[in-house]
């Protein structure tokens, strides 16, 4: 790891004035919230710009503008004093009374039905949790693990050392998949399970998901051939356009009954031979967060992990 020197290191003296009278628009507002004279306040920025090697604002009139890079700095720039007051008024209150935060990423193609299940005991955790979910692909919520900004991710496929670094894969449980389709579309097809599904118009995950690869994998060995017509990494956004009752999809069983009663769908047919998994992914190989480890007493205990 290389080391900075100490003039690479970021003045945030000379940052808080810049964001001062970012936020303010103007030097003189800036100047009198500070108690700092107008003539130091455009001194230090100088400095900054310097520093960063960019200019921060630009003059329109009487007025000054943030450049592009004053905008990328800015944003940044609020992040950080906003973090700080949090601190601040973090230790300023009572131990007993600070509340636990939880913040968790969900990647897209993890059904909606399951997080919810799985987050359940944070909800009604005690004390209250505030719970905070972010959605994206694995690579990208996992980058957000590793710098801390997320306390776990919930992942139906494990995070490779290859995109992740060092992080912790925690096996929750697995589901077999079920089947499933609006009536009409179901009573339209021929043949009982799984010939039904062949040539049959579905939508599947997209080719990077693991369950796709499964499910292709498991179709060649039954010998059918469904008509992809559509590929999805939101698993959510899937089970929506599959209520316009133009194609077949595949859901965890674990959650089937739950997605029969949401959305009308009936089931088609299930197979134990494709399992769709799910993990808790860390950055420690122990659970250490107390919410997190009230969730996986509650999986623990019904059997699911």
């Amino acid at each position: 790891m290389e080391l900075l020197s100490d003039s690479e290191f970021l003045n945030y003296h000379h940052l808080r004035y810049f964001w001062t009278v970012a936020k303010e628009g103007s030097l003189r507002k800036a100047s009198e919230k500070l108690r700092v004279s107008q003539p130091s306040m455009c001194t230090q920025i100088k400095l900054l710009e310097t520093s960063l090697g960019e200019t921060l604002f630009r003059t329109s009139g009487r007025s000054l503008v943030l450049t592009e890079f004053g905008k990328l700095i800015y944003s940044h720039a609020e992040e950080i004093f906003t973090l700080g007051g949090e601190i601040l008024r973090a230790t300023k209150e009572a131990p007993s009374s600070r509340r636990l935060h939880l913040h968790v990423g969900i990647v897209d193609s993890f059904p909606k039905l399951m997080s919810y299940d799985i987050l359940r005991p944070v909800l009604e955790h005690e004390p209250p949790v505030q719970l905070t979910c972010h959605e994206g692909k694995l690579a990208d919520i996992v980058s957000q693990l590793n710098t801390h900004r997320l306390d776990v991710v919930l992942a139906d496929e494990p995070a490779s050392p290859a995109i992740a670094g060092k992080v912790f894969n925690h096996l929750l449980g697995s589901s077999t998949i079920t089947f499933c389709a609006m009536p009409d579309f179901a009573r339209k097809l021929k043949g009982r399970f799984p010939r039904n599904l062949d040539e049959a118009p579905a939508l599947l995950p997209t080719q990077n998901c693991n369950l796709r690869r499964d499910l292709e994998k498991w179709f060649r060995s039954v010998g059918v051939e469904p008509k992809v017509v559509a590929e999805f990494e939101d698993a959510a956004l899937t089970k929506i356009v599959a209520t316009s009752g133009h194609a077949f999809i595949a859901v965890p069983t674990v959650v089937a009954s739950e997605a029969f009663e949401r959305y009308g769908f009936v089931p088609l047919g299930q197979t134990k031979e494709v399992e769709t998994h799910f993990y808790a992914i860390t950055s420690e190989r122990r659970f250490t967060h107390p919410a997190i480890l009230a969730l996986t007493r509650m999986l623990s205990a019904t059997g699911k992990k």
